[in-house]
């Protein structure tokens, strides 16, 4: 036995392990492996809080035959605003998206703004198939972002926040949402890239999240989850060339946003009361900067977060928070991503070193506003009168009538004149010299803005700029 022992060692240890597993009960093993993984936990966690959002929205079509937009867009809004209903055919579209409810007490949702953009009624429907008619708290089409308020009896399922400022390149995300009517659709990948910039229409939106999980129409304001269910983002379908690709507004940007509309209905804007300008290469030989980047500050307003701050003109700043600053578009960009009474980092250039200088914002000071207007616009604006009716010879009541026009801005430049009275700036109507400051403030950040200008009888819409 010894000598088979030694002859044939690796013969005598299986027979020992053969033993050990004849030895071991059949019923000690696995009969299969739990497939309750982190993907399905989250996804059970969070589905409740997904609702989908349809809305309804009516459309105004031009029914003269004698016009084609598509030749010339300009007939579009000359039949919309000038002629009666009665030349109009209207009909009704829909729209369908997802949201999220973020406040399950007060029955808060968040969605993109392009789900409900125009609609006459929204109408939320939540996973247990219940279904509630929805307000429209504020929407901020800039940022692609709106809140609606549901009201229940019941506290409403809620998701909880997470934090995308953490946020790692290839770990996995999970998005919820209704393509194409499909309630309730999961669908997982990566986080592919941070900070895209897209462009969408008219507008460029900054910071998004890019990932490979699909994000298809009816997933437009759908979550976003890390693999722990913590809603790290707002999913948005407004890149219509996008294949395989889909986009996201991190939460962190989304939640300064939200707080904004639930409190005042729209979006303030921090002011520092900086005027900034691009360091072109005929400046940077004047203001050297490292890598030749950031934007001069041509004009600090007295007594304002940036003037207490010790800012002046000749400053460069390099840098808002940890972003760098290459031009005046970014530059402006990056304050929208921050909220008025913030602390906001400025990484600021002066006396050949870099300084870190922290400003605390504060929202635009109403009283600044026709100040504003003068020095951007070039004009000077007085509430409507009999008096002014009857001297410039205007039929309208409502607006602002333009008084003084300074020489060579822009206004004055295509042709405007005094007694011309503003009707309407983008989306607000102007009634009033409240409106006006409103539109002012709200806009003050633009590059151009459309206005609807009334001379006499006849009404214009000119594009103007503001930068």
């Amino acid at each position: 036995m010894n000598d088979f022992r030694r002859r044939c060692p690796n013969l005598a240890v299986l027979f020992v392990v053969l033993g050990m597993v004849i030895a071991i009960s059949s019923d000690c093993w696995p009969a299969s492996y739990s497939r309750e993984s982190a993907v399905v936990k989250a996804v059970r966690k969070v589905s409740p809080a997904v609702v989908n959002i349809s809305s309804e929205y009516e459309v105004a079509q031009r029914s003269n035959p004698f016009f084609d937009s598509r030749v010339d867009p300009f007939f579009d809004s000359f039949f919309r605003d000038f002629f009666e209903p009665r030349y109009r055919r209207r009909y009704k579209g829909t729209s369908l998206g997802s949201g999220v409810i973020i406040d399950g007490e007060r029955g808060y949702i968040l969605t993109n703004e392009h789900v409900i953009a125009r609609s006459t009624e929204i109408k939320v429907v939540l996973r247990d198939e219940r279904e509630f008619q929805a307000e429209l708290v504020g929407a901020a089409p800039d940022f692609d972002l709106a809140v609606l308020k549901i009201e229940s009896d019941e506290t409403l399922p809620a998701i909880e926040m997470g934090n995308s400022d953490d946020l790692m390149i290839g770990e996995t995300v999970i998005a919820i949402g209704n393509p194409f009517g499909f309630s309730h659709t999961v669908t997982t990948g990566v986080i592919s890239a941070l900070n895209r910039s897209v462009q969408a229409e008219d507008r460029t939106y900054r910071d998004f999240i890019q990932t490979d999980a699909s994000i298809n129409p009816g997933n437009s304001g759908g979550p976003i989850l890390n693999i722990n269910g913590d809603l790290i983002g707002i999913n948005t379908a407004i890149y219509s060339k996008a294949q395989g690709i889909g986009f996201a507004i991190p939460i962190n940007k989304a939640r300064r946003v939200m707080d904004d509309l639930i409190k005042y209905g729209e979006v303030h804007i921090p002011w520092l009361g900086l005027s900034v300008q691009d360091l072109d290469p005929r400046l940077t030989r004047y203001f050297k900067t490292p890598q030749g980047q950031g934007v001069l500050v041509s004009d600090v307003t007295k007594e304002s977060p940036a003037h207490e701050a010790g800012l002046q003109p000749g400053h460069v700043v390099t840098a808002v928070g940890k972003k760098r600053v290459t031009s005046k578009e970014t530059y402006l960009a990056l304050i929208r991503n921050f909220a008025a009474e913030d602390v906001i980092p400025l990484t600021v250039w002066k006396d050949d070193e870099s300084h870190v200088i922290q400003v605390r914002s504060r929202t635009f000071p109403e009283e600044l506003a026709e100040e504003w207007a003068y020095e951007f616009l070039g004009v000077r604006i007085q509430e409507i009168s009999t008096i002014l009716r009857l001297r410039f010879r205007i039929a309208a009541k409502d607006g602002v009538m333009v008084t003084e026009l300074r020489s060579g801005s822009y206004l004055d430049r295509i042709g405007a004149r005094s007694g011309d009275v503003i009707r309407r700036i983008n989306d607000v109507v102007v009634k009033d010299l409240n409106d006006f400051k409103k539109a002012v403030i709200k806009y003050r950040l633009k590059e151009s803005a459309v206005f609807l200008i009334q001379r006499g009888s006849q009404q214009y819409y000119v594009t103007v700029k503001l930068q």
